[in-house]
């Protein structure tokens, strides 16, 4: 499958996970709206896409563990929003869900995208979160789609990814 730059890939037939964040609801939630109507427009199925709810963003690498692991699903998207505070509590978390599902999409061989926004302030976080071309959520599911299509396209037809099967 050759895709040109700014080519829109095809969700048909794939299998997503979508990971929310709960922490910061309002935020999470208008990401998933983005990239639900993203993954529509790609021509994913309803019934092909599941969100799977985490408590923040601390606990979406192991969720997204889970589910690539599970052989149910072609990429895991996983969204939510981490909000600049008081104390270092930020860099902490940003730092670990970064790192952690970078390290699930290595380990698992499955697409892991980042939709975690990491911002300074609510309002730069809302301003990510709103319907439209910039809804950070709608961007991962787009690169999800991507990068599962790109995957199956390098293995070859007919072969997809077996559970653990990136692991070493």
């Amino acid at each position: 499958m050759k895709q040109a730059p700014g080519e829109r890939a095809s969700a048909r037939g794939l299998r997503l996970a979508i990971l929310r964040s709960l922490f910061n609801r309002t935020v999470s939630d208008g990401l998933v709206d983005g990239a639900q109507q993203a993954l529509a427009e790609m021509g994913a199925a309803r019934g092909r896409v599941t969100v799977f709810d985490v408590p923040g963003a601390f606990e979406l690498p192991v969720a997204a563990q889970a589910a690539a692991l599970s052989g149910r699903f072609d990429a895991v998207i996983a969204l939510g929003a981490v909000i600049r505070g008081e104390t270092d509590h930020y860099e902490h978390v940003s730092r670990e869900a970064a790192a952690g599902l970078a390290a699930v999409a290595r380990e698992t061989g499955v697409p892991v995208a980042f939709g975690v926004l990491t911002v300074r302030e609510a309002a730069q976080a809302e301003a990510r979160s709103r319907p439209g071309p910039g809804n950070k959520g709608r961007e991962a599911a787009q690169a999800a789609v991507l990068l599962a299509r790109t995957l199956r396209a390098i293995r070859g037809p007919g072969r997809r990814r077996r559970a653990g099967e990136g692991r070493r």
